[in-house]
């Protein structure tokens, strides 16, 4: 096993993998990374699959797929669920060894659904139903109308992966709203192990004020903000509230770092991993990233419970003009508008495949 990732594994930090395509699934490699650099876990996006899709090796089964009389939509969750299956099984003796606390896949709803509440969940529901595995957790944007469908989904007992998230403030809706459900399913008298975890996206930060702020502050911003939302976390789960929710059989909403690969050439490969290392929470890391940490990463400073530096960081920022909560809402509707893009690219990626294809009749 790779010194350098089990030592993230042993402070208490879960890895998982922010890719899957089925050459990974197939050639043996996810396997591989699970069992030399401690992955326990794996997500995806409407963007991966878009480039997973873009070689050859979907063609046959979007060509049968196609012609059992799917298409568009419904031909991608097909694909989707095919590899996160597969997936999923290599993840179940971990999910199974931590009681459901690791070893989830993750699966988006259509992020054409960020601002529809209701249809969300229906979404959710049927992704959830339609896959049958314990250890999927469906993909929910933490937008207004996505928080409002992280709480009703909770409540249906369906696990979710809130994504999209960049603030604290992001955060902390995101928690209220598994809060709620929670709450209501106590009430209800349903069993509170639903599973969710909380995705706050770091280096699209530093990526967005670039330009606009002075090189000794290049690379800092994504940083300050997570280890904000720590503290956050940290406090929640100290709180009464919680308290109380976890001595009636409920587990903790983990705290997963997203967009982790350092977008600034002049910073280390490294530089967002290494900054973030805490227990109990989660790193999803670009194939990339995990093997640039196993070749040379490093555990630096374990991240503190109570936010550190980061306030000060937060305002040296605001003194140089940047509007965080401004910025916190831009961030999080760029990506809902990016995974968008990248969902009508897949779909017209699939098409020209069903188009391009014909179906061989049987003789």
């Amino acid at each position: 096993m790779n010194q350098h990732t089990r030592q993230l594994h042993e402070l208490g930090q879960s890895l998982w993998l922010d890719q899957i395509s089925r050459p990974l699934l197939r050639s043996g490699t996810l396997q591989r990374y699970i069992n030399e650099f401690s992955i326990t876990g794996l997500t995806s996006n409407p963007t991966i699959f878009d480039h997973a899709f873009a070689g050859d090796a979907y063609d046959d089964s979007i060509r049968l797929l196609h012609g059992t009389g799917l298409d568009g939509e419904a031909l991608f969750f097909e694909l989707a669920l095919e590899d996160l299956t597969e997936a999923a099984w290599l993840f179940r003796p971990t999910f199974d060894a931590t009681a459901g606390r690791d070893g989830w896949v993750s699966l988006e709803v259509s992020p054409l659904l960020a601002d529809h509440a209701a249809q969300t969940v229906q979404a959710a529901t049927r992704l959830h139903e339609r896959a049958g595995l314990p250890n999927l957790f469906v993909k929910i944007p933490g937008t207004t109308q996505g928080v409002i469908a992280v709480e009703e989904a909770i409540f249906a007992g369906v696990p979710v992966n809130v994504t999209l998230l960049f603030s604290p403030e992001h955060y902390l809706a995101a928690a209220e709203a598994y809060l709620r459900a929670l709450e209501r399913r106590l009430t209800a008298g349903l069993n509170l192990r639903v599973a969710s975890v909380a995705s706050l996206f770091v280096s699209r930060w530093d990526a967005a004020v670039h330009e606009d702020i002075a090189p000794a502050l290049h690379n800092r911003l994504g940083i300050a903000m997570a280890m904000r939302a720590y503290r956050a976390h940290r406090d929640l789960l100290a709180s009464d509230r919680w308290q109380r929710l976890a001595k009636a059989g409920a587990q903790p909403q983990r705290l997963l770092w997203a967009s982790t690969g350092s977008k600034d050439p002049a910073a280390p490969d490294t530089l967002y991993v290494q900054a973030l290392a805490a227990p109990d929470t989660i790193d999803t890391l670009p194939e990339k990233t995990l093997l640039a940490y196993a070749d040379h990463g490093r555990i630096g400073a374990v991240l503190p419970a109570d936010g550190g530096y980061a306030d000060a960081v937060l305002e040296e920022f605001r003194r140089g003009g940047v509007d965080d909560t401004a910025l916190a809402e831009r961030l999080q509707r760029e990506g809902v508008d990016g995974f968008a893009t990248s969902w009508h690219a897949m779909l017209s990626r699939i098409r020209e495949k069903c188009l391009t294809q014909t179906v061989p009749h049987s003789t």
